[in-house]
């Protein structure tokens, strides 16, 4: 599918529902296990898209916007949700995410973006010259890989207690 600003908004904006409505009030063993060391628990994913928005999206659009490939895009820290998460809830990170996102699309939605806009670009520290487009396309496409990684997390909590079904479920063995 080709990018369309109007597709992007549809997802990014239902992305707080979909977690809050997948995760609030589940018990501790299916939001705090992970798949092995470095990896995300679906409590560690909600702060990982809180420091996204906070740090990432829409500051990089802003810089695009700003001053087109005059600036490098600083560098991302990935893992900064295991500090700034410590000590809350996943209700409050849920209710944070919702937050911080609708102020977002609310900015989004008010630059009216061009064609012209979208072709504008930035640069990656590590990727070099990168479009509007692609790095709104790339939010989209981590909203929809967060919520895949999150559920399959969740899904494998489970395997062992499945019995020979397993081999039938792809989200088991990625």
């Amino acid at each position: 599918m080709k990018f369309q600003l109007n597709r992007s908004i549809e997802i990014l904006e239902r992305t707080p529902t979909v977690l809050k409505e997948l995760m609030q009030g589940l018990n501790d063993e299916w939001i705090m296990n992970n798949e092995g060391p470095d990896t995300f628990s679906p409590y560690d994913v909600i702060g990982h898209l809180i420091h996204g928005e906070k740090t990432d999206w829409t500051e990089r659009a802003k810089m695009i916007l700003e001053s087109e490939s005059t600036k490098t895009f600083v560098p991302w820290n990935r893992f900064a949700q295991y500090e700034e998460s410590k000590g809350r809830s996943l209700q409050q990170l849920l209710e944070e995410f919702a937050v911080i996102r609708k102020e977002n699309m609310t900015w989004f939605k008010g630059v009216q973006l061009t064609e012209a806009d979208l072709d504008k670009k930035g640069l990656h520290p590590k990727l070099g010259e990168v479009t509007l487009r692609n790095l709104l396309s790339t939010w989209v496409v981590h909203d929809l890989t967060h919520i895949a990684q999150i559920t399959r997390v969740m899904a494998k909590q489970y395997k062992e207690e499945m019995g020979p079904w397993p081999e039938f479920f792809r989200i088991l063995n990625f």
